[in-house]
């Protein structure tokens, strides 16, 4: 009887094992999407026009201490970019560029620099589309002890800083940030903010270390996200009207009294 118990279980199995597989639905889709790649200055790019978002630019602002009568901070655009990159720009027809800037400051300390997306003249946030897992860049060292941080905005409001590490090498270096999963991107509320949003750059110097002649590049600013995170069934209602306007919502007011 033993034997039988044993002989139908192990079929059992057998069967299992062999039946087809079927797909299940899943909620996850990773995609990687370049923010900005510093080519086209004052235009549109790719993401600007998939996420709907405005053309920003790029803007420097410093600590107290920088060597203004000199003209400094001092940002521009340059031809070049990461050897990594140039077999993805081999049909291109526009010379790749990076973002560049120059500090000098009058005396050594806790000092630093911020830099950040504007918008008519005022400092715009770069919305992320979905769940954010990692942000990465490309930037180039000096190899000064300075350290650089990327700022973020979550969808309860607080601003958070992701340490990136510090650029102490030369050359080109890919920096890659993991969003901790602590950071709320997506409000409990209805109609709470949806995303998290890129505030900007900061890069702070050792209190130690030379602070004079010192530059830096940006180039292809990317992160990786899971775009249906945020997504479920019947989100289409979510933002559905009601006609609860403020005009009809005093008019309806009025006829219940």
């Amino acid at each position: 009887m033993k034997k039988s118990v044993i002989a139908l279980t192990s079929l059992a199995l057998l069967a299992g094992l062999c039946a087809p597989v079927v797909a299940q639905p899943s909620s996850r889709a990773v995609e990687t999407f370049i923010v900005d790649d510093f080519d086209n200055k004052g235009e549109k790019n790719v993401y600007q026009v998939m996420a709907g978002t405005e053309m920003w630019t790029w803007k420097v602002q410093t600590s107290r201490f920088i060597d203004k009568e000199n003209g400094y901070p001092k940002m521009d655009y340059f031809e070049g970019q990461p050897n990594s990159l140039k077999a993805l720009n081999k049909n291109k027809e526009e010379t790749p560029k990076v973002l560049g800037v120059k500090t000098s400051y009058a005396r050594k300390g806790e000092n630093w620099f911020e830099v950040y997306p504007e918008v008519d003249g005022k400092p715009y946030e770069i919305p992320f589309v979905g769940t954010c897992t990692q942000i990465d860049f490309w930037v180039w060292g000096a190899n000064y002890l300075y350290y650089i941080d990327l700022l973020v905005r979550d969808a309860d409001g607080r601003v958070h800083t992701l340490p990136a590490g510090n650029l102490a090498f030369n050359g080109w270096r890919n920096l890659i940030v993991t969003v901790p999963g602590s950071i709320r991107q997506h409000s409990r509320l209805r109609s709470g903010p949806t995303e998290l949003r890129f505030i900007g750059f900061r890069v702070r110097t050792d209190p130690d270390e030379y602070v004079d002649d010192f530059n830096i590049f940006f180039d292809q600013l990317k992160y990786t996200t899971n775009t249906l995170s945020n997504i479920f069934d019947g989100y289409e209602l979510k933002d559905v009207d009601f006609g609860d306007s403020s005009s009809s919502g005093s008019s309806s007011a009025r006829e219940a009294k």
